[in-house]
């Protein structure tokens, strides 16, 4: 049978029973848009988790930590026992981990040698007073590179972001910002008073030392330190809604946020100098844990490694993003199984549509069959009358699909905005779930018209002819 006697010959069977091929139709897009709907939710909240993450420019960051700062409590870190011979005992069954360098400066500046790492840089944050107003607010203070200028963290600020790196500036977090006033973007323009902690070597103040204690001093300073109260003045110049310093193990959250060289020029006391107190760091100074930027997220990998292979620790969102592919994967799947339910119902809609239609047109199949037409022509009619079906139903169930994504996404953002929360496109139809939703809407219907297409075929043209 010629390609356009089989189009006329479908056309025309589907008009005739126009009212029951279009509720078939309908029911195929039905199922359609419901397949589309799920796994466009997946894919949009893979994509809004994707790009909120992106924005937060923390793909192509690499936190690094020393092995011996992630030790728990209670495992001491002991040297070799000796003999008195002085050798080690059993030094050929001593199978301790090597000790991990410190995170100092030397560590630092080797980490900035590395091929393809832009800049490096410690996460300072230490609790701190602010006093506002004449009252006292106990606070987090954290230090942000200018490198964060671009951060999509900071789009939304109020305000500016800080006007150089050393700028006497702070950039407080809404909530905090809300303590302090009830008009928070009032408070731009103003001054607090920061009040911290500064660390000064005990070696550092030998006019305070008595000469009789130069031993005892001299001991102490290796390691130890005193605190000494200072006070800092900071000109508030924006309010943010995120915290962009909470960062990767970090101890609180910063809600008063100063450029990170003025950080480091404050050096305030950190909770990680108890423990180098506690170690002795040898009046050295070392870093909790030290940030470390890549050209691009590319190469963030090959960073790590080497980073690992000079025996450290690393962390970054690759890493965690790792998990949270396979998450949306094992999700989109449950998505598109559940959508499928739909389809499978529909297909028997296409069934009991072509098996009455078998039916009502014996007579013609034994007329079909009488002048000539092969078992293979009648199959392939019924197989183009369901993919008709399925390819109209596939078209308009995709878009169906897509009006309730939208639907769906503007009554959340209406949502949103009451509760005074930022948009979100929690929905995506993106080309290939288009292209893929049509295709397997054409491929079920032509599974569900297997069985009519071989039942009608089968037919004796004698016995049909003679069917009333």
């Amino acid at each position: 049978m010629k390609a356009r006697d089989l189009g006329e010959l479908v056309l025309r069977n589907l008009r005739e029973a126009l009212l029951r091929n279009s509720l078939t139709t309908l029911g195929i897009a039905v199922g359609v848009a419901s397949l589309v709907a799920m796994l466009s939710l997946g894919v949009g909240l893979q994509e809004l988790a994707t790009k909120r993450l992106s924005n937060s420019g923390l793909f192509d960051t690499v936190i690094v930590m020393s092995k011996s700062g992630l030790r728990g409590f209670g495992r001491p870190t002991e040297p070799p026992r000796r003999t008195s011979a002085g050798s080690d005992q059993n030094s050929e069954q001593d199978h301790s981990p090597r000790v991990s360098p410190p995170l100092d400066d030397a560590a630092r500046e080797a980490l900035q040698k590395l091929p393809n790492v832009v800049e490096v840089y410690p996460q300072i944050r230490f609790p701190t007073e602010v006093r506002f107003a004449g009252k006292p607010y106990a606070t987090m203070v954290a230090g942000i590179p200018d490198s964060a200028r671009g951060n999509g963290a900071f789009d939304g600020v109020n305000g500016n972001f800080f006007s150089g790196d050393n700028a006497d500036e702070a950039i407080l977090q809404t909530e905090f910002a809300k303590d302090l006033s009830d008009k928070p973007s009032s408070l731009i323009g103003k001054d607090l008073v920061l009040r911290y902690a500064e660390r000064q070597a005990l070696g550092a103040q030998g006019a305070g030392a008595s000469t009789s204690s130069n031993t005892e001093n001299s001991d102490s300073g290796s390691g130890g330190f005193s605190v000494v109260p200072r006070e800092k003045n900071l000109r508030i110049v924006g309010i943010v809604d995120t915290e962009p310093a909470a960062g990767f193990g970090g101890i609180g959250s910063g809600r008063v946020l100063i450029p990170l060289a003025v950080a480091e020029t404050l050096r305030a006391a950190q909770l990680n100098d108890l423990r180098d107190a506690v170690r002795g760091a040898n009046g050295k100074t070392t870093y909790a844990s030290l940030t470390v930027r890549a050209k691009s997220p590319s190469q963030v990998e090959k960073i790590e490694t080497a980073i690992k292979d000079m025996g450290f620790s690393t962390f970054s969102l690759l890493d965690a993003t790792r998990n949270l592919r396979i998450f949306f994967t094992i999700f989109d799947s449950l998505l598109g199984i559940f959508g499928s339910l739909a389809l499978a119902v529909s297909t028997l809609g296409i069934i009991n549509t072509l098996v009455m239609a078998i039916l009502e047109r014996r007579r013609e199949i034994g007329v079909l069959k009488a002048l000539g037409a092969a078992d293979r022509d009648v199959k392939q009619l019924f197989f183009a009358e369901a993919g008709v079906m399925g390819l109209m139903g596939g078209i308009f169930g995709v878009g169906m699909g897509w009006l309730i994504g939208r639907a769906v996404t503007f009554g959340t953002n209406v949502y949103l905005r009451r509760q005074d929360l930022p948009p979100a496109h929690v929905f995506s139809v993106p080309l290939w779930l288009i292209f893929w939703g049509i295709v397997f809407s054409v491929a079920v219907s032509l599974v569900a018209g297997l069985y009519p297409a071989s039942r009608a075929a089968r037919l004796n043209p004698v016995e049909a002819l003679r069917y009333e």
